[in-house]
């Protein structure tokens, strides 16, 4: 089983680096392995949301498809879906969820975080694995600003 973390990224950081999910993967795994660091702490409490824990596990159960089951204890939740399987840890800053596949996590959890907040980042622990959940979506007006290249 693959092991991941979903982190809550404030929507202007997220509009910012949607691009640049390499920059946010590297800062993640640097926190990560350093998190005595105040000015990695500082950036992370600054650019993450915290997850209402009880919400979002009511979420969760509220949004599972008929053919799905749940079990929880705590913060912790399993869902079921036949073969397929995801067990998750709710913390306040960090969904850590398991699962064989990332086909399994779109098909379980993906779908029903997405209806909850579009701004979530995804970092495997065990190899370099990493991604938005949804696309974000740029305002028009800096979708006619940017350009390609310049002839200046």
């Amino acid at each position: 089983m693959y092991m991941y973390s979903i982190y809550w990224i404030r929507e202007e950081i997220a509009n910012h680096y949607f691009h640049k999910s390499d920059i946010l993967y590297r800062f993640f795994k640097e926190y990560e392995n350093t998190p005595r660091r105040s000015d990695l702490k500082n950036q992370y409490n600054f650019i993450t949301h915290f997850f209402h824990i009880d919400s979002l596990m009511t979420h969760i159960k509220n949004h599972l498809k008929k053919h799905m089951k749940v079990h929880t204890n705590g913060t912790y939740m399993e869902i079921y879906s036949g073969k397929q399987y995801i067990s998750l840890h709710i913390s306040e800053k960090q969904i850590k969820f398991r699962c064989e596949s990332l086909q399994d996590a779109e098909e379980l959890l993906f779908p029903i975080l997405r209806l909850y907040q579009p701004y979530m980042f995804v970092v495997g622990d065990s190899y370099r694995n990493f991604g938005w959940i949804s696309p974000v979506k740029m305002p028009r007006d800096e979708q006619k600003n940017q350009v390609l290249y310049s002839c200046q």
